[in-house]
C-alpha cells in the first residue's frame, strides 16, 4: 500500500471516530469534525507550497511572517470584541510575544538565522502568542462582566479603567498562560511535542532534538507571557473594546 493511500486510509478512520462519536454522544460535531479536517488538509498543501518558496526565497520570509501576523492578530481580535475594537491590542500582543522571543533566541545565536530556521520557528512563536493573546483577552472580557459591580465601585471612587481592571487584568494573564506552563512542566513524562518527534524522524539525535524542543518550549512560554500582558494592558486603557462584556440596563 502506497504512502498517499495509506494517509487516506487512515484520516478517513480518524474522521470518522471523531464524527461518528460526535454523532453518538450528541456533540453535533460531524459536519465540524468534517470542514476541519478538509480545510487543513487543503491549508497544508498550500502553506506546504507556500513555505517551499519562501525558502527558496528568502526576501520573501518577512512578508510571509507579516501575513501570518495579520491572520493572527484578525482572529484572535475577533474572539476578543466585536468589530475592529480589540484589533490594535492583538497586533501589539502578538507581535510583542512572538518578537520578543525570537530576538532572543537569534540575537543569542542558539539558533541559525536563515530562512529555513527562522519561518518556522518564528511561525510557532505567533501561533502561541495568537492563543495566548485569545485566552487572555477573552477571560478578561466574561471576569470584567462578571465583577463590574466591583469595577464599578472602583470607578465610583475616582480609580481610572486601567486602575479598576488590574486585578482582573493580571488574573486573566495568569490563567492563559497555564497551558504552556504545563506542557513545560510535563514534556517528556505526558506528552512527546512535534517538533522533537518530527527531528528525530529527520534524523536527528536525540540531543539535538531535545535542544530545539528546549528552545521551542521556552520561547513559546516567553511569549505567551509577553503576549498576554500586552493584550491585557491594552484593553485596561481601552474600555470601548470591552463595551460587549458590560452589562445592560
Amino acid at each position: 500500500m502506497s504512502a498517499a493511500i495509506s494517509l487516506a486510509v487512515a484520516l478517513v478512520l480518524l474522521v470518522a471516530v471523531a464524527g461518528g462519536l460526535g454523532r453518538w454522544i450528541g456533540t453535533g460535531q460531524p459536519r465540524a469534525v468534517l470542514t476541519a479536517t478538509s480545510r487543513a488538509l487543503v491549508q497544508l498543501m498550500v502553506v506546504g507550497a507556500v513555505i517551499a518558496v519562501v525558502i527558496r526565497t528568502p526576501v520573501l520570509a518577512p512578508l510571509y511572517l507579516l501575513l501570518m501576523l495579520g491572520v493572527a492578530s484578525w482572529t484572535s481580535a475577533r474572539r476578543i470584541a466585536p468589530g475592529r475594537e480589540a484589533l490594535a491590542p492583538a497586533v501589539l500582543a502578538i507581535a510583542c510575544g512572538a518578537g520578543v522571543s525570537a530576538l532572543i533566541i537569534f540575537a543569542c545565536r542558539a539558533l541559525e538565522f536563515d530562512a529555513t530556521t527562522a519561518v518556522p520557528f518564528v511561525a510557532q512563536l505567533v501561533g502561541g502568542s495568537m492563543t495566548a493573546t485569545t485566552v487572555a483577552g477573552q477571560r478578561f472580557r466574561d471576569d470584567t462582566r462578571a465583577h463590574w459591580s466591583e469595577v464599578e465601585g472602583w470607578l465610583a471612587l475616582g480609580a481610572t479603567y486601567r486602575q479598576a481592571l488590574a486585578e482582573l487584568a493580571r488574573t486573566a494573564a495568569g490563567r492563559a498562560l497555564v497551558p504552556a506552563l504545563d506542557q513545560t512542566r510535563n514534556v517528556g513524562l505526558v506528552t512527546l511535542p512535534g517538533a522533537f518527534v518530527g527531528l528525530l524522524l529527520g534524523g536527528a539525535t536525540p540531543l539535538e532534538a531535545g535542544r530545539v524542543q528546549l528552545l521551542v518550549l521556552v520561547g513559546l512560554l516567553a511569549a505567551e507571557t509577553v503576549a498576554a500582558l500586552v493584550v491585557t494592558r491594552m484593553l485596561s486603557g481601552r474600555p470601548g473594546a470591552l463595551t460587549e462584556a458590560l452589562p445592560r440596563s
